[in-house]
């Protein structure tokens, strides 16, 4: 482990797939548990006969597992809000409607609270997708889950490019997916989002599955002060000072001042006698 944690527990709701239990011990986990939900939260944060309390809880989970997390973490640490999916896409005249339908209906898939917008400069384009929305929904395995999180969903159309990337940096998304004719400059201009797909070709699917980097990401706003799960959230440091006598007289005259003008007179002291012997 990069970051030093010996031991990784793993909750999963019953009955866990065989090939979840491979995923899980490739990625090196030392305990699984059957269990999910907000009830699986609070049995790593607090603890149960069976299952020892952690200190971090990670990982995405519904609108229960996120209130759950948040709740609890006055007894283990989390990474952030990671609540229902969501995506928004920005988007010029150059984007392919079925891409851009394509990219709502794969988060849309994943949570009946999940929320899609399109924010684009082209006053047609929203229509376009929408007819491709309606082809693609009909024929869609999870029809009914898809169509609950379309009524969170919707479009804005902008002026220009500068408002479209103001218009996400306050919504500041979970996923953002570039799709215009000059995407570095979005990328370069957006503030806040937890993962950003450059291109029709970044498919934001390849970020869960194979581009590499972590998929575990800030929802509901929450972009704006968090940044997507990375090995720093399973670190922390500590400050060493080494003083000499020769830098305690340096700085010896500064901190006895300040010490003494915030009536601390202890820590004035705690200076003083060190300067005498």
């Amino acid at each position: 482990w990069v970051a030093g944690v010996k031991e990784v527990c793993a909750c999963s709701p019953p009955p866990i797939k065989p090939i979840t239990l491979v995923a899980l011990d490739i990625a090196g986990v030392t305990e699984i548990y059957q269990a999910g939900g907000a009830q699986a939260i609070a049995a790593m944060a607090l603890g149960t006969e069976s299952i020892r309390p952690v200190q971090k809880i990670v990982g995405p989970g519904n609108i229960y597992v996120t209130l759950a997390k948040m709740m609890l973490r006055e007894h283990a640490e989390i990474d952030f809000p990671a609540g229902p999916s969501e995506i928004g896409i920005i988007a010029d005249n150059t984007a392919d409607p079925r891409i851009v339908a394509a990219d709502v209906l794969a988060q849309a898939e994943h949570d009946p609270n999940a929320a899609c917008i399109l924010i684009t400069t082209d006053t047609a384009l929203p229509a376009k997708v929408g007819t491709e929305i309606e082809k693609m929904v009909a024929r869609a395995p999870r029809k009914e889950i898809i169509v609950e999180a379309l009524k969170n969903s919707g479009y804005a159309v902008v002026d220009d490019i500068d408002a479209a990337c103001a218009a996400s940096d306050v919504v500041a998304p979970e996923h953002l997916s570039v799709q215009v004719a000059d995407p570095l400059t979005v990328v370069t201009r957006v503030k806040n989002a937890g993962a950003i797909f450059v291109g029709r070709y970044s498919a934001v699917a390849c970020g869960d599955y194979a581009v590499g980097t972590n998929h575990c990401l800030p929802t509901a706003g929450y972009s704006k002060m968090y940044s997507g799960l990375d090995v720093n959230h399973f670190c922390k440091t500590a400050s060493v000072e080494m003083i000499s006598r020769e830098g305690l007289e340096t700085i010896g005259d500064i901190v006895e001042t300040i010490a003494t003008a915030e009536g601390l007179h202890a820590h004035a002291e705690s200076v003083r006698v060190r300067r005498e012997r």
